[in-house]
């Protein structure tokens, strides 16, 4: 269930979370359209951070505000996320709150859609006193700027629960909410007078009461809900390609379409895992609720069949070692050799060409000039 926003100001708060001030009804004018780039962007703060308690279970919500919206992106929308797959959404376009999974369709009754269309129009009418606020704090009178929330918890693998609310404007942090030490950490000046406000009003207890105990509770009645869902298991498919930088062999895993976002991809060069040279790709979710991925590492050409892609996932029996083959099954030293040998001979053959046309065409030349003194000696 979607947690409350909060008003950055001072004056009364709405049910639906804290905000930055009073909240009076704004308008917000239509401009041109957002890159639904900046949106993904923004995604990124909804996965697993990791460490070394494991994330068995997550619910999210992202709250996302413009001040320009566009046919892309409205005004306001929020998204609630179970295990990285969105299963209901709230807009300004549409109004309500509306299920994404046949699962979410099937068990909730009317009566939670209508709460959670309430709760989704209050945030709506406090996202955008805030995103008004801070453009404020910030002197900024115009232009396209966004306000985002992201908020939920974690069952993690040792049985305690991880609660989380973060706030950020046009793509950087702004305040946040430690549920341990129940304290909100401003990130700077112009978000500190928002934590003062927000620690002198009754916004960190209601923060913990929705992180610590609502957002748990309704994390179990959706796991619930889902559970054939989540217990599905689908194998990545897993590509591997290579190519030539400056000296240098890129190798690419890829893995495709896996299901749960639980995996591991290593570049391993013989039998030693090099995770301290790779580069990795965060999980992001696909349209249609499984996931991709991808490691990526540097390899030098004599060395590159030493290497091979490494792919643990729980749908996958065992792990898979994968290898880059070159076009036709031979080596990259050869295909480049292989390459400069025909440009050579191509090269050569039209020079060939160009010297016997010239060739040929003296001597067709001289062929007539003597014929016609032939014809003229005879007078």
């Amino acid at each position: 269930m979607a947690g409350q926003q909060a008003a950055l100001g001072a004056g009364p708060v709405l049910r639906a979370g804290p905000s930055l001030g009073a909240v009076p009804q704004r308008s917000s004018a239509m401009a041109p359209a957002l890159g639904l780039g900046l949106l993904l962007g923004l995604l990124g703060l909804l996965w697993d951070p990791g460490g070394a308690t494991k994330v068995l279970h997550s619910l999210r919500y992202l709250d996302v505000a413009v001040s320009e919206p566009s046919p892309e992106i409205p005004q306001y929308m929020s998204i609630g996320y179970l295990d990285g797959i969105p299963f209901e959404r709230y807009d300004s376009e549409r109004g309500r709150m509306e299920p994404l999974t046949e699962w979410a369709k099937e068990s909730a009754d009317p009566e939670y859609w209508d709460r959670n269309t309430q709760t989704g129009v209050q945030n709506q009418h406090v996202a955008a006193w805030n995103l008004q606020t801070v453009r404020d704090r910030y002197n900024q009178s115009g232009g396209l700027h966004t306000w985002l929330r992201v908020a939920g918890c974690d069952l993690l693998s040792n049985g305690s629960v991880r609660g989380s609310q973060r706030h950020g404007y046009d793509g950087q942090d702004y305040i946040s909410f430690d549920l341990e030490s129940k304290r909100f950490v401003a990130a700077d000046s112009a978000a500190e007078v928002t934590r003062r406000r927000w620690e002198h009003g009754n916004v960190a207890e209601r923060d913990t009461n929705y992180l610590g105990h609502v957002c748990p509770e309704w994390l179990q009645k959706y796991i619930r809900y889902a559970q054939k869902e989540l217990d599905r298991k689908e194998p990545p498919d897993v590509h591997v390609s290579g190519k030539e930088e400056y000296g240098m062999v890129i190798l690419s895993c890829h893995a495709y379409g896996f299901y749960p976002k639980t995996i591991a991809v290593n570049w391993m060069k013989g039998d030693e895992i090099r995770d301290q040279e790779t580069e990795w790709g965060g999980v992001v979710p696909n349209s249609d609720g499984t996931f991709h991925t991808w490691a990526r590492i540097e390899a030098r050409p004599e060395e590159r069949e030493q290497y091979r892609c490494r792919v643990e996932h729980p749908g996958m029996l065992e792990p898979g070692i994968f290898a880059w083959e070159p076009p036709s099954g031979v080596t990259l030293t050869v295909v480049i050799a292989l390459s400069v040998i025909a440009a050579i001979i191509i090269v050569a053959a039209v020079i060939g060409f160009i010297v016997w046309k010239r060739q040929s065409g003296e001597d067709s030349a001289g062929y007539n000039m003597a014929a016609a003194n032939d014809a003229e000696a005879t007078a």
